[in-house]
């Protein structure tokens, strides 16, 4: 990150991009933070050619290529798989495609079935995968690499899953492109990384929309901490979900705005719900008939792109038209792209272009803002402009347009416009790199976990994880520590040993812990301080809360304390010990009792160092577990639970008895004696202490 030190007011550049729409905010990463300051900007001319013109992707937003289809972008997707084209067949068996992919796809449904039924069949289709991978198919090379980076029927090895994706990203498979950017980003080799992942985000660029900005689909985050995120699981369970049936109810009855968003649903496979583009377009074209505008906008995004239906550029300039007639200005981008390529016109006319463009630009439509920055980037219908076109992609990053991004990467990458800083053009490019066709991943591990599929969901989670998604290795963590067995994990042979488990959940919390989840570093402070799944370690230990305490978490701060306090991985500092405690307190007013109690132990300690009471405070960790267990083992079993109440119960009757006969006979037992007057309910309490 760059230094906030605050420029000159006159800098009218500077500001403050924060990607909120990329991350989600529950038990997650940091959000992504771009600080732009007077430092980043070059001063005098700018220099127009890129310090190393072969490292820069050659993609351009008014080029003369067109948009590309998913299959395309993404070669050895395994949407044939779990996304079947139904127009083309009606089972994945039948997909059209070559000998060579034929083989590949028929591995991965046995690898699949495998861990699905058990993993009797994984060393075979194993066996079958390498097989095809010595034959040199980029594909089964990639998911050779996989096999050797999570140990699953192969010995794990860094080195053999780097060499085939190696091996594979060279022939073309994307992601393992992604895999190794990820790889060479963690070693902080960007001069490679940053190349691999500006190709990456350039080919997701091109899966996005014309005219308005694609909706965040983010992978959901299946837990909340240690819990299963309930509220988002709900959300997420496709046409099975009540509000998807209501909703679909309301648009057979003739509700044009519930037919837009189911159209929406299924065009963008949003909450669950498996992507159709032929149901889209049906529902689009039912609430255009009810004059419902915003669907006039994606009928013409559906033309555009040739997306469940044959491309017509005539018939997307007609339906863009429509919409921008009815107050939908970000529809003028759509149109402003068409004159600028000239599809569905007569001629290019780079005029008109950009009038549409400032049309939405001056509506506040942050792709108004991206396209006229092109236009100025690039020197198209107007004067080439760098400094104007890099105001006008922060600003559209500013309102989260991942296509300025993109821009904005390419600039700190080439050094145009902004000064060369290739860490930060690397983690722009993966933020825009991530919703390439690939991140469909995460639909379908979804799907499956919601079906409780829980093997299949692992083992997609677990693809995603190497490719770097910091939820996919939280979700694959989770499930490993939630499910144990039940996860279906596979190790080197069969399923994965108590050892091997912990060790694969032990390094997938690490990497979502380097991308910024607190609460795996959190864990990962936990793993090492009781030695869970690895060997105790305090100084490994506190590295991690240490971590996981930059992220402002209460609990980190309040383990960093305790370790001072004890003097366990760091040094024995009661003073430091105390600033943690209120730093935990402050963070999170919940933690008020257990700080209580941790300052009056510092102070017993301070006070009376070297007494008994010093003694007995540093004994109760190793008295609770004994307790604890004791209560479990002994008292809370069914039958041993029974006789103690008994015998609990029998004891209260026989001392209230005594005690009543005692009392009685304090009052002279005789017939001419005054009877005690009657107990009130609160005669045996003892008072309460002030």
């Amino acid at each position: 990150m760059r230094s906030r030190r605050k420029p000159p007011c006159a800098a009218h550049l500077i500001i403050l991009i924060l990607c909120s729409l990329l991350l989600s905010t529950t038990v997650t990463a940091r959000p992504f933070v771009l600080v732009l300051s007077q430092d980043d900007l070059k001063d005098g001319p700018v220099d127009e050619s890129p310090d190393d013109p072969s490292s820069v992707a050659d993609w351009d937003e008014f080029g003369e290529s067109d948009a590309r289809s998913d299959d395309d972008l993404d070669p050895g997707s395994w949407r044939p798989i779990f996304e079947p084209d139904e127009s083309n067949s009606n089972s994945a068996e039948e997909f059209p495609i070559n000998p060579q992919l034929e083989e590949y796809y028929s591995s991965v449904r046995k690898m699949v079935a495998a861990v699905s039924d058990g993993g009797r069949a994984m060393e075979d289709v194993a066996s079958e995968i390498e097989s095809a991978a010595a034959t040199g198919n980029p594909h089964a090379q990639s998911l050779l690499g996989f096999l050797y980076n999570t140990g699953m029927a192969r010995e794990r090895s860094g080195a053999k899953a780097f060499m085939y994706h190696h091996f594979a990203a060279d022939s073309g498979n994307m992601q393992s492109k992604l895999a190794l950017a990820y790889t060479y980003s963690r070693q902080d080799v960007y001069d490679k990384a940053v190349i691999l992942y500006a190709e990456l985000a350039e080919a997701a660029v091109n899966s996005f929309l014309i005219s308005k900005d694609s909706p965040v689909i983010e992978p959901v985050r299946i837990h909340s901490g240690a819990e299963e995120n309930k509220e988002a699981l709900r959300k997420s369970r496709g046409e099975e979900d009540e509000d998807f049936q209501i909703l679909e109810y309301q648009a057979q009855k003739g509700n044009a705005v519930a037919m837009y968003k189911i159209g929406i649903f299924y065009y963008f496979g949003l909450r669950g719900v498996r992507r159709d583009h032929a149901k889209a377009l049906w529902w689009f074209s039912k609430a255009v008939d009810k004059g419902e505008p915003r669907s006039m906008e994606l009928l013409g995004e559906i033309y555009a792109r040739g997306a469940g239906v044959k491309r017509n550029y005539t018939k997307a300039l007609e339906w863009l038209t429509l919409a921008s007639k009815q107050k939908l200005y970000s529809a003028y981008n759509g149109m402003g792209y068409l004159y600028v390529k000239g599809y569905g016109v007569e001629q290019k006319n780079y005029t008109k272009a950009k009038e549409y463009f400032e049309k939405a630009a001056e509506n506040e439509e942050a792709g108004g803002h991206y396209n006229l920055g092109v236009m100025y980037l690039k020197g198209i219908g107007v004067k080439k402009d760098v400094k104007l076109a890099c105001k006008y992609f922060i600003v559209a990053a500013n309102a989260g347009q991942p296509k300025a991004f993109y821009q904005l990467a390419k600039m700190f990458h080439t050094g145009i416009g902004l000064k060369k800083n290739l860490p930060m053009a690397t983690s722009l490019y993966k933020l825009v790199a991530e919703r390439g066709p690939w991140s469909s991943l995460s639909r379908w591990a979804l799907e499956a976990y919601l079906k409780g599929e829980i093997g299949k969901a692992f083992l997609l989670y677990s693809r995603m994880a190497e490719l770097g998604y910091e939820v996919a290795q939280s979700n694959a963590a989770w499930i490993l520590d939630k499910f144990g067995e039940a996860s279906m994990c596979m190790g080197e042979s069969g399923f994965c040993t108590d050892a091997e488990r912990h060790q694969r959940a032990h390094s997938l919390w690490w990497q979502a812990s380097e991308q910024g989840n607190e609460h795996a570093a959190l864990l990962i402070g936990d793993a090492y301080y009781y030695g869970r799944g690895t060997e105790r370690d305090y100084d490994r230990a506190a590295d991690a809360y240490m971590h996981a305490k930059s992220q402002s978490n209460a609990q980190a701060m309040f383990n960093l304390g305790y370790m001072h306090e004890h003097g366990q991985g760091l040094p024995l500092d009661l003073h430091l010990a105390k600033r943690y405690y209120d730093q935990a307190l402050e963070i999170d007013p919940a933690a008020k009792l257990p700080v209580m109690l941790a300052l009056a132990s510092l102070w017993v300690r301070r006070n009376y160092a070297n007494s008994f009471m010093v003694d007995l405070i540093d004994s109760l960790p190793g008295v609770y577990p004994k307790a604890d267990e004791w209560i479990k083992n002994v008292v809370m079993e069914e039958g041993n639970a029974t006789i103690l109440t008994l015998f609990v119960c029998l004891l209260t009757v026989l001392y209230l008895r005594e005690r009543q006969r005692r009392q009685v006979a304090a009052g002279g037992g005789g017939g001419g004696g005054v009877a005690p007057p009657p107990l009130r309910p609160n005669d045996n309490v003892a008072p309460l202490v002030n």
